[in-house]
């Protein structure tokens, strides 16, 4: 089995009525996914509103989140600044975190040697393992393979790839040249099972939210070699991943409203997102129903 096991959630940060932080309701939908066939937890990452987040309040997420759950709690604990990174992992790994989830810094575009010590200062601001995570649609920059491969390579605690860069023939050369036991997980639900033919041991997810079992029984028939099971759960995931993107509904916005109707009270997203357009309730309960939920 890998690191953090097969099924990770990019969880979405509940907030109650007057848009405060419920440490209650993040607690609840932890142990939910749990339940619900999740291997490990991604806790403040984009899905979970990182950017709109005060540093205290991405604390007591970790500490809520920590107290209900035993599994492996990812921190999204990095920004765009580097010393600001460096004291959130120290708090991270205060908070009871299990690994750090370290995203390309966004906006300012470094450059690769920029990147290279980012990532360097942060791995050594504690012992936890990291994940580092490429995401370029978000972030504006591309992390090369020759740069997550010297980091493989030279920092011992660095030792997995968030893989969102949508291109899974570069996550097969990543496979071949880093370390044996670095670990790349699959950052776009729809090239999972691409990158799991490459050699990817799980998916870090947003539609895992309500379909973690499903998405497990594909990576279970990957490692036994079955590609006709995984190909038809991969069929039946399809209409999840539709909707849990678009232009007029991203990933947070569509994931509180599809918690809602399975019962989870998770609130709506600060802006700049604000609330998921109207229909995006009824898209959910079609979505869920094909899944076999019964909702009321």
């Amino acid at each position: 089995m890998s690191r953090f096991g097969s099924v990770i959630t990019a969880m979405v940060t509940p907030f109650a009525d007057d848009g405060s932080l419920d440490k209650a309701a993040a607690a609840d939908l932890a142990r939910w996914l749990v339940a619900n066939g999740n291997d490990a937890l991604v806790l403040a990452g984009t899905t979970g509103e990182s950017a709109v987040l005060t540093d205290p309040e991405r604390v007591e997420l970790f500490e809520a989140v920590r107290a209900a759950v035993d599994v492996p709690l990812i921190a999204g604990s990095t920004t765009n600044d580097t010393a600001h990174s460096v004291e959130m992992t120290r708090a991270a790994a205060e908070a009871g975190m299990d690994a750090i989830l370290a995203v390309v810094p966004y906006y300012n575009k470094p450059p690769q040697s920029g990147l290279e010590a980012h990532f360097r200062a942060v791995a050594a601001a504690s012992d936890l393992p990291v994940m580092l995570y490429d995401v370029p649609g978000r972030t504006g920059r591309p992390l090369a393979t020759d740069t997550i491969v010297r980091l493989a390579r030279d920092v011992p605690n660095v030792v997995a790839l968030k893989d969102a860069g949508g291109d899974p023939s570069r996550t097969a050369r990543l496979l071949a040249e880093a370390p044996a036991g670095f670990e790349v997980y699959s950052g776009d639900e729809p090239l999972s099972l691409a990158f799991a033919a490459y050699g990817a041991v799980g998916v870090v997810g947003v539609s895992s939210h309500w379909s973690g079992l499903r998405q497990r029984e594909m990576w279970e028939a990957v490692a036994k070699g079955d590609l006709v099971t995984a190909r038809a759960v991969n069929t039946a995931l399809l209409a999840s991943f539709d909707y849990m993107n678009s232009d007029t509904c991203v990933f947070s916005q569509s994931v509180k409203v599809a918690m809602a109707q399975l019962g989870l009270a998770v609130g709506e997203c600060r802006l700049p997102l604000g609330p998921a357009p109207s229909g995006t309730a009824e898209r959910a309960r079609v979505v869920l129903a094909d899944l076999g939920y019964e909702l009321t």
